[in-house]
C-alpha cells in the first residue's frame, strides 16, 4: 500500500493542515485514503468510533478523508499534565503517566505497537498520509524516536520535509535540516514544500532553487497562506499564544487560558456568530469587564489549574461576573471547578489533595482512574445536541437534580444553578449544535445558531484542498507516495 509522510522544518509550520489538505484532495480523486500520526503530544483529544481517543488533528484529518476516527490514526497520545508528567495513550486506552525522565526510554518501546497501528490502517486504504512531531533536525530526540524518522526508516515510509516561510528563514531551515540529520535520515526525504506563503511567488523563485541545489531534494510547490484554515478547529495550543483584543460592538464569550487547558476548540462555533467576540484570555491579564459570557474549559489538570485561576485572579473576575448577573458556563474540568469541592484521593493528577472549588454549583467532584469515553446525543435547552464525553472522575450533588442535558441512553448530565445563570457539562462538542449556541446567545441579547458548524468545517476543508492542488505538484507527491508512474 501507498503511504507519505509530511514532516516539519520545526513545530507550527503547518503540517496538520497540510495533511487534512491533501487527505480531502486525495479524498476528492476517488482514494480511500487514511490519516496516521504516530506520536502525538496535545490535550485536545476525540473519541473514536471504537471507543477510545486520539488527538483532534486526526479526528479532523479522518473528517478531510471522509472516514470515521479511529485509535488506529493516532496509536501513541502524550497529555501533558501537572508535574512535568504526561498522560500516556495507547491505541486509544490509558496506560499510565510519563515522566520528563523516563519518557525517552518508554516511547521507544513503544514502536511495535505503532507499526501494529499503521499496518492494520493501511490495509483498509489505498494510501495512508502520515503527519510527523516537531522536527527531524531535533537530533538530541533522535534516540528512541517513534514520531518523525525513527517511523519513517521503520516503516520504509517516504518523507517530504515541510518548510513555513512565513516565520522567515526558510531557506536555511530546509537547509539546515539536510545538514545535520545523518545520511539515512536524509535518504528518506524525497523533496520539500514551501508553506504559508504570501505575496508573488515569482519573487521566491531563487530562493527555492537554492534549497533544491544546497539540499539535493527537489521541490513540490509553494502553497500560499491558507485563509480557509481559520475556518477549522484549533488543534494546536501554538494558537493560544496569539490573543487578539476584541473588536467594538460585539458581545464577548472569554474563555481563560489555563495552563494545562484541554479541548478549546469546543469554542471555535462562536467564531461563525457575526456578534460574537471569542476572546481567549491569556496569563496576565484578566477577564474583561464588559464579557457577555465567560466559558471555563476543559482542563487536563484541574486541581492545579483551579489553583492557577485563583493565582491570575480570574475567580475575583468570575465572581464579580455572576454578581453581575453575567452567564457562566464550565465545560468538564471547567465544570468540576464550579462545584463546591474536588477530591483527589487517589493522586490521579499528582499528590492527593481536596480542595474547594468556586462554589458556584452545587456539586462535587471526586477525581478517579476510570476515564469516560462516549459519544452522546440528546437535548439540552430545549435543543438538540451531539458531543462526546472524557473526563476522569464523577460529579454529584442536589445541583444535577437541574440538569444540563437529557441524553438519549436515559443518564443526565451537567448542572444548572437554581437561577439558570450558571452552567456545568461534561460534553465537548456540544457548541457545534445551532440550536444550543441559538439558546444560550439568547440569554445575552443576540439572535445567533444560524450557521451549521460541521458543514462550515466540511467546506473548509474543500477550500483548502483546492488551494493545495493549485499550487502543490499532487501527481508528483503520489509518484514519491508508490501511486503512479
Amino acid at each position: 500500500m501507498a503511504a507519505l509522510m509530511l514532516q516539519g522544518t520545526g513545530s507550527d509550520v503547518g503540517k496538520s493542515v497540510l495533511v487534512a489538505a491533501l487527505c480531502r484532495a486525495l479524498t476528492n480523486r476517488g482514494l480511500r485514503v487514511r490519516p496516521f500520526k504516530p506520536q502525538n503530544m496535545s490535550n485536545n483529544a476525540a473519541v473514536t468510533v471504537d471507543g477510545g481517543e486520539i488527538g483532534r488533528a486526526q479526528a479532523l484529518q479522518a473528517l478531510a478523508c471522509r472516514a470515521e476516527p479511529h485509535s488506529d490514526m493516532n496509536p501513541v497520545l502524550l497529555k501533558p499534565q501537572a508535574d512535568r508528567t504526561s498522560q500516556l495513550i495507547v491505541h486509544g486506552r490509558v496506560r499510565g503517566t510519563l515522566g520528563s525522565g523516563n519518557f525517552r526510554e518508554a516511547r521507544g518501546a513503544l514502536i511495535a505497537e505503532v507499526l501494529e497501528s499503521y499496518d492494520r490502517l493501511r490495509s483498509r486504504c489505498d494510501i495512508v498520509i502520515v503527519e510527523g512531531a516537531g522536527s527531524p533536525a531535533e537530533i538530541n530526540l533522535r534516540a528512541g524516536d517513534i514520531a518523525n524518522m525513527g517511523f519513517a526508516r521503520a516503516a520504509n515510509v517516504p518523507v517530504i520535509l515541510i518548510g513555513d516561510i512565513d516565520r522567515g528563514g526558510v531557506i536555511a531551515s530546509l537547509v539546515g535540516t539536510r545538514a545535520v540529520i545523518d545520511a539515512e535520515d536524509a535518504a528518506m526525504i524525497r523533496g520539500f514544500l514551501i508553506n504559508k506563503f504570501r505575496g508573488d511567488p515569482a519573487l521566491f523563485e531563487d530562493g527555492y532553487r537554492e534549497i533544491e541545489a544546497r539540499s539535493g531534494w527537489p521541490g513540490f510547490g509553494v502553497v500560499p497562506w491558507l485563509s480557509a484554515a481559520a475556518r477549522l478547529p484549533s488543534e494546536d495550543a501554538v494558537i493560544l499564544e496569539r490573543p487578539a483584543d476584541p473588536r467594538e460592538g460585539r458581545k464577548i464569550v472569554a474563555c481563560p487560558i489555563l495552563p494545562r487547558i484541554s479541548n478549546f476548540d469546543d469554542l471555535d462555533p462562536f467564531k461563525l456568530e457575526p456578534g460574537v467576540e471569542l476572546v481567549m484570555v491569556p496569563p496576565g491579564r484578566p477577564i474583561p469587564a464588559d464579557t457577555a459570557i465567560i466559558v471555563l474549559p476543559g482542563s487536563k489538570a484541574t486541581i492545579a489549574d483551579l489553583a492557577a485561576l485563583r493565582t491570575e485572579g480570574w475567580d475575583i473576575d468570575i465572581k464579580a461576573h455572576h454578581r453581575r448577573g453575567g452567564p457562566i458556563v464550565g465545560l468538564c474540568g471547567g465544570y468540576q471547578m464550579l462545584g463546591r469541592r474536588i477530591a483527589d484521593p487517589l493522586g490521579i493528577e499528582g499528590a492527593p489533595a481536596r480542595v474547594d472549588g468556586l462554589g458556584l454549583l452545587d456539586v462535587e467532584t471526586t477525581l478517579s482512574p476510570a476515564k469516560v469515553l462516549r459519544h452522546v446525543r440528546g437535548t439540552a435547552l430545549g435543543e438538540p445536541i451531539a458531543g462526546y464525553e472524557m473526563h476522569m472522575g464523577e460529579t454529584g450533588g442536589p445541583g444535577t437534580a437541574r440538569p444540563f442535558a437529557m441524553l438519549e441512553d436515559g443518564r443526565r448530565d451537567g448542572a444548572i444553578a437554581a437561577a439558570g445563570q450558571v452552567i456545568g457539562s461534561y460534553l465537548h462538542g456540544a457548541f457545534a449544535s445551532p440550536g444550543l449556541r441559538r439558546a444560550l446567545l439568547a440569554r445575552i441579547g443576540l439572535v445567533g445558531g444560524g450557521r451549521d458548524y460541521a458543514a462550515d468545517v466540511d467546506a473548509a476543508l474543500d477550500d483548502i484542498a483546492a488551494e493545495l492542488a493549485a499550487h502543490a505538484d499532487i501527481d508528483g507527491l503520489l509518484r514519491i507516495a508508490g501511486i503512479g508512474r
